[in-house]
């Protein structure tokens, strides 16, 4: 997996959660709560909130469905402007 991804999944609440995956400890990964159930975020809504957290998807807009044990989504992204300090390869 190479970072940083883009995460969909449902949250302790059951609501829909977007998280981007980085290098950070986890609680500081970037981080929308949609707020509700149903209907699921439209591609269009995820790419509204990667926005607003400062991401864009690297690539075409395919999402990858994961149903093993809890059902998830992902897709390759990154930041709209450099991160200072990363590690990330690619980001400054």
């Amino acid at each position: 997996m190479m970072l940083p991804q883009a995460r969909m999944a449902t949250g302790a609440s059951g609501t829909w959660v977007l998280y981007v995956l980085t290098d950070a400890p986890v609680l500081q990964w970037p981080m929308h709560d949609f707020g509700r159930v149903a209907p699921m975020p439209t591609v269009q809504e995820r790419v509204r909130a990667l926005t607003a957290l400062g991401y864009t998807i690297e690539g075409g807009p395919e999402w990858e469905w994961n149903a093993a044990r809890h059902l998830w989504a992902a897709i390759a992204v990154r930041p709209l402007a450099d991160v200072p300090g990363s590690s990330v390869p690619g980001v400054a």
